[in-house]
């Protein structure tokens, strides 16, 4: 009975790998281009679990149909956050915010203050959802400004600054998404029925979130070996400089990265619904992001096949140990495989610190 179970999760395990694993190939790819961790990863994830849920609700699209728009959805905003925070960080061009002067200082104070009395007076005659809006708005449109009118970088900006930028975004969405929609766990309800494979069940929403990230994967892979576009890509992640010698406009590829790693992210959000269509709130992501830096670790961080291999591995590790926790007597099977899951990470960063299937 117990091998019978343990074959049916682990079928179940394999099939949310390739989620698992999907939702980790943005987290690697702008790792792999930019060396950058996003550690607001978690909150992509969500915006895009509130498009599924949103155009299911409103426009009656079911969420393998909203797959498109959460890309385009997810990359325009990479792309608006790149070049309103990150580029002046990390851009190989020295363009970005110059060493600011006193006067620099006291204009952007002047600003923000000017803003939350924006803000403030705003909420005196519409909601405090649709203020918070403006503000984050006119955040948005500050942060294009003095990337436009920065002038030039003096120095690149440590790695620390570009954890704070993508931890801020990540709190900026949630606070954001919690003003729109209010915290309370929401969900919906598409059921297209049920494939039994004997050991186990499979519900078709499950079979097409997982053939959707397969089929993701098998394209990016295409788009980054058979394109011009793909392997200039490349070439910035082996060498920058060598690739800008060869004629490689490495800014663009930068931006490109950052905002299709977003755009992964953001899909990925869709195809989790697929498999927990209820408990959507702005504060989901948090778990998917620890998972995300163990499968990342897996398949090697700067790999995004390696990330979807790892998701695999990911989803049989905890969908396994969960079944063999659960019959032992007097323990939390759940809080056991979320432990599991770390102790493999760190048995593999010390034994192989690249990845399982990442070369040194």
């Amino acid at each position: 009975m117990i091998f019978e179970q343990l074959a049916g999760n682990l079928v179940q395990g394999l099939v949310l790998g390739a989620v698992y694993g999907m939702a980790t190939m943005g987290l690697s790819l702008i790792f792999g281009v930019l060396q950058i961790v996003n550690v607001g990863h978690g909150a992509f994830i969500m915006v895009g679990a509130f498009t599924a849920l949103m155009m299911f609700q409103a426009l009656g699209i079911p969420p393998v149909i909203a797959l498109p728009a959460a890309l385009i959805l997810g990359m325009l905003l990479g792309m608006v956050i790149y070049y309103a925070a990150v580029k002046p960080l990390v851009s190989p061009s020295g363009s970005g915010i110059r060493k600011p002067s006193g006067r620099d200082a006291g204009i952007a104070v002047a600003i923000f203050i000017s803003l939350m009395v924006v803000m403030r007076f705003l909420s005196g005659y519409y909601k405090l959802h649709t203020a918070f809006s403006i503000f984050v708005g006119l955040l948005f449109l500050y942060g294009l400004l003095l990337y436009v009118y920065g002038g030039r970088r003096q120095e690149k900006a440590a790695e620390l600054a570009t954890l704070l930028v993508t931890f801020a975004f990540g709190v900026i969405l949630e606070e954001f998404v919690k003003q729109l929609f209010t915290s309370e766990a929401r969900g919906y309800n598409w059921d297209i029925g049920k494939l039994d494979i004997g050991i186990t069940v499979l519900p078709y929403t499950k079979l097409l979130a997982a053939l959707g990230s397969v089929s993701i994967a098998v394209i990016l892979y295409l788009w980054f070996n058979k394109t011009r576009a793909g392997m200039a890509m490349r070439s910035v992640v082996e060498d920058s400089v060598g690739a800008r010698v060869c004629g490689v406009n490495v800014d663009w590829q930068y931006a490109l990265s950052f905002s299709l790693g977003i755009g992964l992210t953001v899909t990925s959000g869709v195809l989790l619904t697929m498999f927990i269509p209820v408990g959507i709130n702005p504060y989901m992501g948090g778990p998917y992001t620890l998972k995300a830096f163990v499968i990342a670790v897996l398949g090697g961080l700067a790999s995004p096949y390696g990330a979807f291999f790892g998701g695999l591995v990911f989803g049989l590790i905890e969908n396994g140990s969960y079944t063999l926790f659960a019959v032992i007597p007097g323990v939390e099977p759940f809080a056991l495989t979320r432990f599991f899951s770390f102790l493999i990470l760190l048995v593999i960063l010390l034994i192989r610190p690249t990845g399982l299937l990442r070369a040194k």
